[in-house]
């Protein structure tokens, strides 16, 4: 019997992939347990949008594994290099920062995946494998909740500030959490809280919380 021709072609080339996140620790991680799987290989990691570019355009990969927040910018915007630079790469968004907001912003620009950091390790390669493939991979949760939702008045900078004033955090912790000046960070906290009609930001962010916005 013939081998079959798909399985040798498979096999002999991988699926490229390259990982880009800032936190050293799951990057690393991350690149250890995909580079487990036979059918997948690393060719590279980066920590911010810059070098994530430069890393797609030369590696040209099949799939780009994205964190969402980034110092130089967020893994949407990098999305969207990638599609120029290298338009046959796709990407998968893989991050903590779940939420309606992004995933709808993901799914205009095109992204096919969008899944939580707590993702498991098979599952994370099956799903390189399905968006490599051209298939959707989207955590049903978040899918879910995406539909019951609604559309938020909040751009997802300004979710993200909420998000990290939900502890009652100061300015100055806000800001180095988002990787944003002070100023920026209050600008983004006025915004939020006069498009949710929010008397103060504690109040803000219990409305966005309560509609799944944050």
């Amino acid at each position: 019997m013939n081998a079959d021709p798909s399985a040798a072609a498979t096999a002999a080339a991988p699926l490229r992939v390259i990982l880009v996140d800032d936190e050293n620790l799951i990057r690393s991680a991350l690149a250890t347990m995909l580079s487990l799987e036979d059918d997948l290989d690393v060719r590279g990691e980066a920590a911010t949008v810059a070098d994530g570019a430069r890393l797609a355009r030369a590696e040209q990969p099949d799939v780009a594994v994205l964190d969402l927040q980034l110092p130089d910018g967020d893994g949407l915007g990098l999305a969207a290099r990638i599609a120029e630079l290298s338009p046959a790469t796709r990407t998968l968004i893989l991050t903590s920062h779940a939420r309606p907001g992004y995933l709808k912003r993901a799914l205009a620009q095109g992204v096919l995946g969008f899944l939580p950091k707590t993702t498991s390790a098979d599952q994370l390669a099956r799903a390189v494998r399905s968006v490599a493939a051209g298939r959707r991979v989207i955590d049903p949760e978040l899918a879910a909740e995406t539909i019951s939702s609604g559309d938020s008045p909040l751009t997802p900078r300004e979710a993200d500030v909420l998000e990290f004033a939900a502890d009652g955090a100061a300015i100055e912790q806000i800001a180095r959490r988002a990787h944003l000046a002070e100023g920026t960070v209050r600008n983004y906290l006025s915004s939020a809280q006069a498009k949710l009609q929010a008397a103060n930001r504690h109040e803000a962010v219990a409305i966005a919380r309560r509609q799944g916005w944050i």
